[in-house]
């Protein structure tokens, strides 16, 4: 007896039910991934947002994002004029870092400090040489520049005065830093503007391209056809998710070859951080294509949305200096995740394992996301 269950035949063969709607599920998610990558790569403007801008905020923020100072105008005060100030000012103008502008008195000095002339004030008092003591006064206004500076002048003085008074330290101190060695700024932010572009570039395109839709009418037909939400959703996410790992890959040769940021691990850790990273964005683009009506709207709502994920996720401040409420909710950004995954797979060539709980929390908060995404878009 035939078992209570549909069957169907086809070409003389049986199939279930189930099996023929998963086939035709294929057919029409098929047809929705080719409709998905003409209208993405036939227009000129998708071509050159996936392309041109991703390489352009390389290169600005790959040459631009940097703590370290390579060149500091200060101001000198030098009220002692002694041999000895002589020398410490011929040591900071020798290390290449500073340019030296001499000025009488605190008035003067002050003057240009506050039309941001210079960046510090370097001054010896008259009494120099009863109370050894060098003031440095930087422009706080920039707080991560000024330490710096402080940092650099009181090193360059103090490594004078050692050679100067030719006496040996008690301790030697020998530093070293590990996974990046020359302590540069650019091998630490290249990796994580890799993981911004990807955050910009997969939100926006997955808001505009439903909103897109909407806007030129054609959502309207694909209602009206067999097409389910979950494979219009997925339709849209893979395409938007190849010109994701389109660019990562791109980046991530400009950064190795141009820019020379090592890499270390392999490529399947970067591949694996990558698509749990895109179900995140993925969602939050179609969130936010759930809520806007224009193009404008999805662009001002993703913007309105990137810019604290960035802020929270340490890409430039880190999370610990941060009050602790703050940091309760850098556990909602995936960006912060990715970022940790992303930086130690170029410097220090960790693998899937060593960073279980950052995948656990991507993911997570993709299928958190998504889901939430399928139940909004209707």
């Amino acid at each position: 007896m035939q078992p209570l269950r549909s069957r169907i035949a086809l070409d003389g063969w049986g199939f279930d039910a189930v099996a023929v709607e998963g086939i035709s599920s294929l057919i029409r998610l098929r047809a929705l991934l080719v409709k998905e990558f003409l209208q993405l790569l036939r227009d000129p403007r998708m071509r050159f947002f996936m392309v041109v801008p991703p390489l352009f905020q390389l290169m600005v923020f790959g040459y631009a994002a940097s703590f370290d100072v390579r060149h500091a105008e200060i101001a000198v005060v030098d009220q002692a004029r002694t041999a000895e100030t002589r020398e410490l000012l011929a040591a900071v103008a020798a290390s290449g870092n500073f340019s030296l502008h001499y000025h009488s008195t605190m008035n003067e000095a002050s003057a240009v400090l506050d039309h941001g002339e210079i960046r510090a004030i370097l001054r010896f008092a008259p009494d120099f040489q009863r109370q050894r003591v060098a003031q440095i006064i930087a422009d706080g206004s920039d707080s991560n520049s000024a330490q710096m500076i402080t940092g650099q002048l009181s090193r360059a003085l103090q490594q004078s005065a050692q050679r100067r008074a030719g006496i040996d330290p008690p301790l030697r101190i020998e530093e070293r830093a590990w996974f990046n060695e020359n302590l540069d700024d650019r091998s630490y932010f290249v990796p994580g503007i890799i993981a911004t572009i990807v955050l910009i570039t997969t939100v926006i395109l997955t808001a505009m391209s439903v909103v897109r839709e909407r806007e030129f009418g054609t959502l309207e037909r694909l209602l009206v056809t067999p097409v389910a939400r979950l494979e219009f959703l997925t339709g849209k996410m893979i395409a938007v998710a190849a010109v994701g790992l389109f660019d990562v890959a791109l980046i991530s040769i400009i950064a190795v070859i141009w820019f020379g940021v090592p890499f270390r691990a392999n490529v399947l850790g970067l591949l694996a951080g990558s698509l749990l990273f895109l179900m995140s964005s993925l969602g939050i683009g179609l969130l936010i294509s759930s809520y806007a009506e224009t193009q404008q709207q999805a662009m001002l709502l993703a913007f309105f949305i990137i810019m604290p994920m960035v802020i929270l996720s340490g890409f430039a401040f880190p999370i610990q200096n941060m009050p602790e409420a703050v940091q309760w909710l850098t556990w909602l950004d995936p960006l912060r995740y990715y970022l940790v995954v992303i930086r130690d797979v170029f410097l220090k060539g960790s693998g899937m394992g060593a960073h279980g709980f950052e995948y656990g929390m991507m993911a997570l908060l993709g299928v958190a996301a998504l889901l939430l995404s399928l139940a909004r878009v209707r």
